[in-house]
């Protein structure tokens, strides 16, 4: 009834309730090995990992996701908060938002009013701490405290302690003996006030009883302790300081639930409430991490750790642990993504728009998606074979073995892995990439051509091509197109054409084609206006099926559709793409920074932004057919670092500036014949919902025409590719290596139960293949 009574209210209030669940076309692919707070409630705990929460029930070891897809906002989460009376999750996060999960499936209620407080600066709206007192929420906040009823589900007064009632930070709250009590930052103490006073929006109703800075507040059933930014942990005993213990490192967390529990980046001390020595949990050389918060419960500690998710512990054997979180990837940053032969790979490293090494993760590792399965490889692992790895920034599969994986870093040359061991390192003393400056190299994008030839970019230096091949490497000197090797500082991803000539965007010298020409090779770019390039920073380029160019700059987008005619033509241009919205023409994607561009099975364009989100386009850019964005979607931030495809199953794997998420678009690539084509589900059962979900006819060529007929041979819907595509409203469409029916006929009606054929020709080859489909409603 509780329950029932919230969701009404949420009605009433100028609140945002979320009640969409991603999960039937979205999958989330967070990181939880970072934690940075951990609570217990109700047999479960529930732990924070930078963006993601996970649940462990202690009885059943279930554990539970709460990500962008089920409808959580993909900010990074500072503190969270489990109402037992009212059965709730409530989520405080660095920028001010606050989001509460209702435990009915679904539901995600966003509180957005502190978040939108023009009175108060954003840096300023961080949750620090939430405080539940009978029914109110106290919220401490870098401006002060802010209270919100739970039972109603509205805000109510907000209260500014500073002297004469400026903000300032307030690390947290308790309610002990009828009074509030407030642990302030910047020397601001802790202050007191009557938690029955109506009028404590009033700062002269709050004395300061302690000077000084305190960072954690916290009473137990009889005791009220705090611990102060000088790493000592006093009781306060009337409204004055007694000293229990000083610790070595400043501590991180300071909770209470059947015992009082200190966490210090080193060490997890256990307390009665009298402060009696429980247990103390020391850091073990085979987990080497910081502490980062802790909780007890059924005489287990259960430890947030920053590189190994939840550290499980007991009283008796505290030298012993289990480590407890969901599957997923090293960090929640993924910097570059590759798919290649059913496999995932993901990096962390990276740099700034302008190859700065500030742009990604120093120290970082290599993880791999397989089997629905994460192997991870962290940092130290490599380290025992690469000298400082630092900046790991690209990735390329062999076509021809998928255990031979190369990755580029900043630091220490060209990485190749075979069978998921590094293999070998390729630098000045082994190959043709040589280092810009002392040791320090900047690998950037590879690719294979055609012919199993490994080309790679280096950038900042005379020779910025390099080619191997057959065990032997060769490099390519840009002088005559780069004067000085540091006016272009990097290069965006390597492309062929079908006659294996070379294709990269360059920093400042537009769009570069290299052809080897028998040894004479040619060197030509596209850049300036003249060319009507916006920008020589191209950041993104893709050859589609047509053979056609797509050039992505840091202001906007070009296509080459002369792609033939890019070495001998002395006048060839890049154009840009006019659509046409609400009756008025504009440039599509005008003035953005485009990090990716990614051409799927039917010759529409994935499309990434540094601050829009992902686009999906039609071939010719005409129509969008998906625009995703945080809002709109699971999406954790708008800034898409990679995109990589799976095309024989019609997923998009999405590397965003806060986490790696992937959805299923439905469409894949053609196959070379019919053979393999077939129908499902078959036969389609009466629980099936076909106008939504419909039949898929997969493995379909690239070129067909597709009727479906009832067993008496009357027709019942057609498409060809390339006219009836998919997302234009056809009862019957075609997305590259599959087609979709959605069960109705050519006068728009449902069909009735029976036996179908479904009729493939290759407009190309001529050749035909039937399939036969039960329908039963």
């Amino acid at each position: 009834m509780l329950k029932k009574l919230i969701i009404i209210l949420v009605i009433v209030f100028p609140v945002r309730l979320i009640a969409q669940d991603y999960s039937s076309e979205w999958t989330g692919h967070f990181s939880y090995f970072n934690i940075k707070d951990i609570i217990e409630a109700e047999n479960k705990i529930f732990a924070v990992s930078d963006n993601a929460i996970f649940s462990l029930d202690v009885q059943t070891n279930v554990i539970e996701e709460y990500t962008t897809i089920n409808g959580l906002s993909g900010e990074p989460i500072s503190t969270i908060h489990y109402s037992d009376v009212y059965d709730l999750l409530i989520i405080g996060y660095e920028n001010g938002l606050i989001e509460i999960v209702f435990f009915n499936g679904s539901d995600v209620l966003s509180v957005v009013d502190i978040l939108e407080k023009t009175t108060i600066p954003p840096t300023q709206k961080k949750i620090n701490h939430f405080n539940e007192y009978n029914n109110l929420l106290y919220i401490a906040t870098n401006y002060g405290i802010s209270v919100f009823n739970l039972e109603r589900l509205e805000f109510g007064d907000t209260y500014f302690i500073g002297a004469n009632g400026s903000q300032i930070a307030v690390n947290g709250t308790s309610v002990y003996n009828n009074s509030i009590y407030a642990a302030c930052a910047g020397n601001n103490g802790i202050k007191k006030a009557n938690v029955t006073s109506p009028n404590l929006i009033n700062f002269q109703n709050w004395q300061t009883i302690i000077s000084g800075s305190y960072l954690f507040i916290e009473n137990t059933n009889s005791k009220l302790y705090t611990i102060g930014s000088n790493r000592k942990i006093y009781e306060i005993i009337n409204d004055g300081l007694i000293e229990r213990a000083t610790y070595n490192n400043t501590p991180t967390d300071l909770k209470f639930s059947s015992s009082l529990v200190v966490t210090t980046p080193n060490n997890v001390f256990v307390y009665d409430e009298n402060f009696n020595a429980l247990s103390q949990v020391n850091i073990e050389t085979a987990f080497n991490t910081t502490y980062t918060s802790a909780t007890v419960t059924n005489n287990d500690i259960y430890i947030g750790s920053s590189n190994f998710g939840v550290l499980k512990t007991s009283f008796a054997t505290s030298n012993t642990f289990e480590e407890i979180h969901p599957d997923g990837p090293l960090l929640n940053s993924p910097f570059s993504i590759k798919f290649s032969n059913n496999d995932l790979w993901v990096v962390f490293g990276g740099y700034g728009t302008s190859y700065d090494w500030n742009g990604g993760r120093r120290f970082s590792g290599v993880s791999k998606y397989s089997n629905g399965k994460w192997q991870n490889t962290v940092y130290d692992s490599i380290n025992t074979t690469i000298k400082e790895p630092q900046f790991l920034s690209h990735i390329t599969i062999n076509p021809n073995n998928k255990n031979q994986v190369y990755i580029s870093s900043y630091w220490a040359g060209l990485i190749e892995i075979e069978e998921n061991k590094i293999n070998k390192i390729y630098n000045q003393n082994n190959s043709t990439i040589v280092p810009f400056l002392n040791d320090w190299h900047l690998t950037l994008t590879s690719n294979f051509d055609s012919e199993g030839n490994l080309w790679l970019t280096n950038g900042r230096v005379d020779n910025p091509l390099n080619k191997f091949s057959n065990g032997n490497w060769q490099s390519f000197n840009f002088n005559s197109l780069i004067g000085d090797k540091f006016s272009n500082i990097g290069f965006s991803n390597i492309e062929f054409d079908l006659n294996n000539n070379l294709f990269f965007g360059s920093y400042n010298y537009g769009i570069i084609g290299f052809k080897e020409n028998n040894g004479n090779h040619v060197i030509k770019s596209i850049m300036g206006e003249n060319k009507n390039m916006p920008s020589n920073n191209v950041t993104a380029s893709a050859l589609d099926k047509r053979n056609q160019l797509w050039i992505g700059t840091d202001r906007g987008l070009r296509v080459l559709y002369n792609t033939a005619g890019f070495f001998d033509d002395d006048n060839i241009q890049v154009e840009e793409i006019i659509i046409e919205e609400d009756g008025i023409t504009k440039e599509l994607l005008f003035q953005q920074l485009i990090t990716d561009i990614k051409v799927d099975g039917s010759n529409n364009k994935w499309i990434g932004t540094a601050d829009s989100g992902l686009f999906y386009f039609s071939q010719d850019g005409q129509n969008t057919i998906y625009h995703f964005t945080k809002t709109n979607s699971p999406l954790p931030s708008n800034t898409i670092n990679d995109i990589s495809l799976d095309s024989a199953n019609g997923i998009v794997y999405i590397a965003t500036s806060r986490g790696l998420v992937s959805f299923k678009s439905g469409g894949s690539s053609p196959f070379e014949d019919l053979n393999n084509a077939y129908a499902y589900p078959n036969p389609v059962r009466p629980g099936f919902n076909i106008t939504s979900d419909k039949v898929k006819i997969k493995d379909i060529s690239e070129n067909v025409n597709i009727k479906i007929t009832d067993i008496e041979g009357n027709l019942v819907a057609e498409a060809q590719s390339n006219i009836n595509q998919r997302h234009r409203g056809y009862n019957l469409e075609i997305d590259g290596g599959t087609a979709y029916w959605n069960g109705k006929n050519l006068a728009n009606n449902l069909v009735a139960s029976g036996v179908y054929l479904i009729m493939l020709s290759d407009l190309d080859t001529f050749e035909t293949k039937v399939i036969k489909l039960m329908l039963v409603r």
